[in-house]
């Protein structure tokens, strides 16, 4: 009984495409979206043999496998697609593109995106901030919560207001490119969260930045 479920489970699989290509690292991965319909196929064609009698158990695995394959996939394979755009677009930009389940970070460096305790967004970043757009009004089924961050440099207060015009800065622009406002949530987090050290310069210029978190709205 397990042999005949795992075998319809792989052969939902197959049918959804196993691996995305990281046009960072030239490297093919096994998809998310994979990951999802092994898991949803497995799932399913453990429902779909347990509901059906004896003789058509075989068929109720298979038809089980293939649903839950579709359901578990669909939306790992829809941030697999976003994801791919996402880095086709911001190849050699300087904006880093982090997959977390399903869930895709972009993480924008202040010293390419804002002057030294400016919340005016560089007239040289503009461009890759139109990328972002396209592909964001492309993919409009995830929410995109933009967020603020400084280093250690001045006071907490003033830290914290930076913050928030920065990720303000970026809100409004994305909102004058189409964006739906019901998408979009600006916070600033001022010094809180640090990703280097505060202590050297390069540790404060990575601490300087935007993050867009882009979550489906399905989950």
């Amino acid at each position: 009984m397990k042999k005949t479920i795992l075998a319809f489970s792989l052969a939902a699989v197959t049918l959804s495409g196993c691996m995305t290509y990281d046009p960072y690292t030239g490297e093919e991965k096994v998809s998310n979206a994979t990951t999802g319909s092994i898991i949803g196929a497995i799932g399913g064609a453990a429902v779909g043999a347990a509901t059906s009698s004896k003789k058509d158990r075989g068929k109720g695995a298979l038809i089980g496998a293939a649903g839950g394959a579709a359901v578990g996939g669909g939306i790992g394979y829809y941030m697999d697609r976003q994801e791919a755009q996402l880095r086709r677009q911001l190849e050699g930009s300087g904006v880093r593109v982090i997959r977390n389940g399903n869930q895709i970070e972009l993480v924008m460096p202040g010293n390419i995106t804002f002057d030294t305790d400016q919340s005016n967004i560089r007239s040289g970043f503009v461009d890759t901030l139109e990328s972002v757009a396209l592909v964001l009004k492309e993919f409009d089924q995830t929410t995109i919560q933009i967020e603020g961050h400084t280093d250690s440099t001045g006071g907490d207060s003033y830290n914290q207001m930076l913050s928030e015009r920065r990720a303000s800065s970026v809100r409004d622009f994305l909102l004058n490119r189409g964006i739906e406002p019901r998408r979009t949530r600006a916070v600033g987090y001022g010094e809180r969260y640090p990703i280097a050290t505060n202590n050297t310069a390069a540790g404060r210029e990575q601490n300087r930045r935007v993050e867009l978190t882009l979550v489906p709205m399905q989950q």
